[in-house]
């Protein structure tokens, strides 16, 4: 049995440890709730964005034909599809990144010649030690995800996609369920699916009957889709950042527990250290005494 000194200096280390678990969950819990605020200060706009693209191809459904485009001359062997892969900037989040590598590393082997965007220092050592060629680091911490950010992601990845570079164009992020689930997903953005564009608010219909689109439908529609994938990779950002961030809450959690529980038994065994020093103490004594006596 360990003495009462390196009982001690455990139950010491645990401690300093729990602070820090303690300090990390706090800190996690209030980047979460103000990432869940931005979320959803902004999806009034993005639905308005939806809503107002269901209206234009209602009115004329060839717009935005190139975003439509499924390129079925390309077989399956020579479609090139992209993946933008959100990942955290560190660790200490319990399985959180391992599901976003083993998702994105399965779809990447599975399609053949694509090309991979990262978000994230721990998506970018992972596929560089795996030597998994990147095309494009986006060299933005995964903290704080920001709207400028999503549009210049955006940007460049429309631009992949109208130069002909890239035929499809998916997004793997992580997706919260509630507070306890978190799902690892696969999303494509584009090309666009016109089934899946439709009016979010019901009762906007009537106020887009009179609207008039200048110059054309057409052009208005081509100018709103970026804001619309906009809309969608903010989104995937910032669900990604509040699946990370509860994921770390878990752990801490977890590993708090952990510790309480490890101090208890180390207090335990501190106290029979302590009284087995008192008893051999006392027995010491005792026997100095009985010596004494019998001289």
């Amino acid at each position: 049995m360990a003495n009462a000194r390196e009982i001690l200096g455990r139950m010491k280390s645990i401690k300093d440890t729990l602070k820090i678990t303690n300090a990390m969950y706090m800190v996690s819990s209030s980047k979460l709730q103000k990432a869940r605020k931005a979320l959803k200060n902004t999806e009034p706009y993005f639905e308005m964005i939806q809503d107002s693209l269901a209206k234009i191809l209602n009115e004329a459904p060839e717009a935005g034909s190139r975003y439509f485009d499924k390129r079925p001359q390309k077989d399956f062997d020579h479609r090139v599809a992209g993946y933008l892969v959100i990942t955290a900037d560190k660790g200490l989040a319990g399985a959180y990144n391992h599901n976003v590598f083993k998702l994105a590393e399965q779809k990447v082997h599975e399609d053949g010649p694509d090309m991979l965007f990262v978000v994230g220092q721990q998506g970018r050592h992972y596929f560089e030690k795996k030597d998994i060629p990147v095309d494009i680091h986006f060299q933005y911490t995964a903290q704080n995800p920001s709207m400028n950010r999503a549009r210049h992601i955006a940007r460049r990845l429309v631009s992949l996609f109208e130069e002909g570079q890239i035929d499809d164009l998916y997004v793997v992020y992580t997706r919260m369920v509630n507070s306890m689930n978190a799902v690892t997903e696969c999303k494509k953005i584009l090309p666009l699916a016109p089934g899946k564009i439709e009016v979010q608010d019901n009762e906007l219909v009537d106020a887009y009957s009179n609207m008039t689109f200048l110059p054309d439908a057409k052009t208005v529609f081509e100018e709103i889709i970026p804001d619309y994938i906009t809309g969608f990779i903010f989104g995937a950002l910032v669900e990604s950042f509040c699946a990370e961030h509860n994921a770390r809450m878990m752990a801490m959690q977890t590993a708090t527990e952990s510790g309480e529980s490890m101090l208890k038994d180390l207090s335990i065994k501190y106290n029979r250290a302590r009284q087995a020093a008192i008893t051999q103490e006392i027995t010491e004594v005792v026997s100095g005494s009985r010596h004494n006596k019998a001289q």
